[in-house]
């Protein structure tokens, strides 16, 4: 309960520093599935992207007075290599915070993200760009929150995400 008072405490001296500037919070998620969401035909079960963690992030913001908009930049299959890739198209100038969530193709075929990690997060806080990695989901969504493929989370998973990450947006964009 006192962890819960203080968490509570905490996001509100967060949202109040944020809501003294007025200008629109632009955020993007670059990922993959678990970003994008499942579940409108490549995928049985999942979620719509509107039950996805950047949507319901946004929400969540938008809750907290905080005029947000979170765009989706995931891709079902895509690996860290090729977020690299899109990253100037998927990331648009005026963008103040990137959620990055990399890695979990990459395991499944043998490759390795962290130095394509560090690149992507090197050129975005080159444009002055803060960078959040979400290198984990399951920090946040409990296992029971996964779908039955063991791979993607149920919409109650990634309101779990959204929740674990709404602090560290309000943190992030208070330091702008």
């Amino acid at each position: 309960m006192r962890k819960d008072l203080l968490a509570g405490a905490l996001l509100g001296i967060l949202t109040s520093a944020w809501g003294a500037n007025a200008a629109p919070l632009d955020i993007v998620v670059l990922g993959a599935s678990n970003t994008a969401g499942q579940g409108r035909g490549d995928h049985p079960g999942g979620v719509s992207r509107d039950q996805a963690y950047p949507a319901q992030l946004e929400a969540m913001l938008r809750a907290q007075g905080v005029d947000a908009h979170v765009s989706n930049a995931g891709v079902a299959g895509d690996t860290t290599r090729r977020m690299l890739r899109r990253m100037d198209q998927a990331v648009p100038i005026g963008t103040q915070i990137v959620i990055l969530q990399p890695g979990g193709n990459d395991v499944r075929k043998g490759m390795e993200a962290d130095a394509t990690t560090a690149q992507i997060t090197s050129k975005l806080q080159a444009r002055g760009i803060k960078v959040i990695l979400l290198d984990s989901l399951s920090a946040y969504a409990p296992e029971s929150t996964r779908d039955p493929d063991g791979q993607h989370y149920t919409a109650e998973g990634h309101a779990a995400v959204a929740a674990g990450l709404l602090p560290r947006v309000l943190a992030a964009a208070a330091e702008k």
